[in-house]
């Protein structure tokens, strides 16, 4: 099948879409092939700066030293202190799931691997440590336009690449750059892709490669 151009996949699957009451995500569907997904580093694990943002950034936690949380009060969505992590370890289950990605202080990361290694490390979201008395601003504000791609095991997964309220060329701009790092980490590149498609949550797929 040719090549079709990512704005003109997209729109066509903007279009098929039937309206909803929510803002639905625009994702992509991947499906691998010749791949031994057995072996770890046949797997995909990256975080993906989406050039035009998710159209709702993502949400952001940071655990840290009273300093370190004062630095990003106004950027994080939550911020919890290492006095602070018992309480947030007995509904982890719950909060986990409506945050995206997790910055720590690396002198707290042992203590988190104890207390939350097990809900956070099937989710893929253990916290990305940083150094004591650094300001993560910049990485917060990166990580909140960012989508983490994740396999798995799996030979199909999908990544989100935007939701409807973007235009469907800043979405389809999206879709390069998650498929340009897709393919720079796989081992054959696009040689190891079997298809790709493009849908809404709840939309008809429509197929870009």
């Amino acid at each position: 099948m040719p090549d079709r151009p990512a704005a003109e996949v997209v729109a066509e699957a903007l279009e098929k879409a039937p309206a909803r009451k929510f803002t639905e995500t625009v994702e992509i569907s991947v499906n691998l092939k010749d791949l031994d997904l057995s072996v770890p580093k046949n797997r995909l694990e990256e975080e993906v700066p989406l050039p035009n943002g998710r159209g709702r950034p993502a949400r952001v936690a940071v655990i840290g030293s009273p300093e370190l949380l004062q630095k990003v009060r106004t950027v994080a969505d939550v911020v919890v202190s290492g006095q602070e992590l018992d309480d947030f370890a007995k509904g982890a289950r719950k909060a986990v799931d409506t945050i995206d990605f997790f910055l720590a202080e690396a002198p707290l990361m042992p203590t988190i691997g104890k207390r939350l290694g097990v809900v956070l490390g099937p989710r893929g979201k253990m916290p990305r440590p940083v150094a004591p008395g650094s300001d993560p601003t910049n990485l917060i504000r990166a990580l909140q336009r960012s989508v983490r791609i994740r396999s798995k095991g799996n030979r199909t997964f999908h990544a989100a690449v935007g939701n409807r309220s973007m235009a469907a060329d800043d979405i389809a701009r999206n879709v390069d750059a998650v498929l340009a790092r897709i393919t720079g980490k796989l081992e054959r590149g696009r040689s190891n892709i079997e298809s790709v498609y493009v849908k809404t949550t709840m939309g008809p797929a429509v197929r870009l490669w």
